[in-house]
């Protein structure tokens, strides 16, 4: 495959690809985030008027906190959307890569490698998730570990299958 040629290494191939769904997911967090967030945005809104009976310009110091009161409220729905639409799978006989393009930052291109030692994951679903990596970093001081893998994809018991053969494969070159 033409793109891949200086990617994969001699003796890898694609075997599939694909992106996650990015339709709009309503849950118990994202509708907890919009209330806060309107109500957020609610209270800025209302410091606004009410500063700007007083005249000038002081009541522009409220912008920033209505706006990411706004942001809040709907950034919770639209932000995974957003990046899901930015976000492309692949998997080959070695590796999962996960690429993604967006504003600012750019294209990135990260590989995860699939083998005996590999610990995979499932979330079945019409959407189904597969995870085969993790992540550590730090969040507010505190050590947290982030699942990594195909999050939303339509084929998911497929791709699952096709990471449990490299699996396998892999076993049995080790044995001989």
């Amino acid at each position: 495959m033409s793109g891949w040629d200086d990617i994969l290494d001699p003796d890898e191939e694609i075997l599939w690809q694909g992106r996650p769904d990015a339709s709009l997911v309503v849950s118990a967090e994202t509708v907890v985030t919009a209330i806060f967030g309107t109500a957020f945005a609610g209270f800025a809104f209302f410091w606004m008027v009410m500063a700007a009976q007083g005249g000038g310009f002081f009541w522009m110091f409220g912008l920033i906190h209505f706006s990411v009161g706004v942001a809040m409220a709907f950034g919770g729905f639209l932000r995974r959307p957003w990046q899901n639409s930015r976000t492309w799978y692949s998997l080959s006989n070695k590796r999962a890569f996960i690429a993604t393009d967006y504003p600012i930052v750019g294209k990135r291109l990260r590989s995860y490698a699939i083998n005996a030692a590999t610990s995979l994951s499932m979330d079945e679903g019409a959407l189904a998730t597969i995870h085969f990596a993790t992540q550590t970093y730090t969040h507010k001081g505190r050590q947290r570990t982030r699942r990594i893998g195909f999050h939303r994809i339509a084929d998911g018991p497929h791709v699952y299958r096709l990471m449990r053969d490299i699996q396998r494969h892999d076993r049995e070159q080790a044995q001989t």
